[in-house]
């Protein structure tokens, strides 16, 4: 080793290439195949670390990829035995985290302190926000006014959205256009139709408005909010009949019909569903459509907003399961109503 170190590049070279053949020689002297012990390959990973693409002139004993291989291993060890830190959350606390985050926008101080008054003392406030980051939460408080679709949840249950349509109808003199106003309100999806009319002038408004003001507090279905879209029929007073009742109305903003998709889907529905499949004579005709339409709607058509279940049972029967039968259904126990003259149908079981 002492020659080594006092040698020049040129004789370090020279060295090399000595000790290169000598191991060449020696090495024909051996098996084919050597079993070096755990030590033995320990000592070949020191040495040859740092070696580079060098290793693969001087490795002889064993494949450059072997070597190559065992250093990483070698590695892999080290860096797994000399880890330290504080060891991975729980999993169902982390499932814990993620629910209050989910469920109520809170940050992750908030949320350290609702997991300590549950007796959750393991976990830290780093580590509430690095599990909040990894997730894709925010770690601090949702502090403005959450989407459209929390605030309709927050609201659903006296809230109630309005929207004119109109058809085209035969009267005496010719083709008209009759309007009909409709509300509905969120929670339940039930609907309130006004009579059909061909001119909703400023008196006609505000006489619609006071009659569906009667009919929530007659159904017990309040209304603090009302959402209206643009439209010009929304006049002051009609307007004023709400505000003095202590119910805010709220305009949509310009070309936005999703603020109020649920009275715009209604509207879809009972002009393809009905309207669409006659020919109107007058707005008596009108009005007896709709409010047969309306009837049909809110007592007995399914919703798949309400899980399949009807409006009147979401005001009446929130705390109660649909009846469930388990019994074979037979034919003779179905009974068919029929409406408009047996366009409109529903099913039920006859009463035992």
């Amino acid at each position: 080793m002492l020659v080594i170190a006092k040698s020049t590049d040129k004789e370090l070279a020279r060295q090399v290439s000595y000790l290169k053949a000598e191991n060449q020689i020696l090495r024909s002297r051996l098996p084919k195949r050597l079993s070096l012990t755990q030590r033995e390959k320990n000592r070949l990973v020191r040495f040859a670390r740092n070696l580079g693409s060098a290793l693969n002139e001087l490795a002889t004993i064993v494949h450059p990829s072997t070597i190559r291989r065992w250093i990483r291993e070698d590695s892999g060890k080290k860096k797994h035995q000399t880890k330290k830190g504080r060891p991975r959350t729980a999993a169902d606390i982390e499932k814990l985290i993620l629910k209050l985050a989910k469920d109520t926008g809170w940050g992750y101080t908030r949320i350290l302190g609702e997991l300590k008054k549950l007796g959750i003392e393991s976990v830290t406030r780093n580590t509430v926000k690095n599990i909040l980051k990894r997730n894709g939460y925010e770690t601090g408080p949702e502090r403005g006014p959450g989407t459209w679709d929390e605030f309709l949840k927050r609201h659903a249950s006296t809230m109630w959205q309005c929207d004119f349509f109109s058809k085209k109808i035969v009267s005496k003199t010719g083709l008209r256009d009759v309007f009909v106003l409709v509300f509905l309100h969120i929670e339940t999806r039930r609907v309130f139709i006004t009579p059909a009319t061909y001119k909703p002038d400023q008196e006609w408004m505000v006489e619609q408005a006071e009659d569906f003001i009667r009919h929530t507090e007659s159904e017990k279905l309040p209304c603090k909010i009302l959402m209206h879209d643009n439209d010009g029929k929304y006049s002051q007073p009609f307007l004023d009949a709400f505000t003095s009742r202590k119910i805010e109305t709220r305009r949509t903003a310009i070309r936005s019909p999703n603020t109020v998709a649920f009275v715009e889907r209604f509207v879809q529905t009972i002009k393809q569903e009905c309207l669409d499949h006659f020919i109107v004579f007058g707005e008596k005709h009108m009005s007896l459509l709709c409010s047969e339409f309306r009837d049909h709607y809110n007592l007995e058509r399914p919703h798949q907003g309400l899980d399949n279940g009807l409006p009147t049972q979401v005001e009446t029967k929130k705390s109660e399961k649909q009846q469930r039968y388990t019994e074979p259904i037979r034919l003779s126990d179905i009974h068919c109503k029929e409406r408009l003259g047996g366009f409109l149908k529903s099913y039920s079981r006859k009463a035992a």
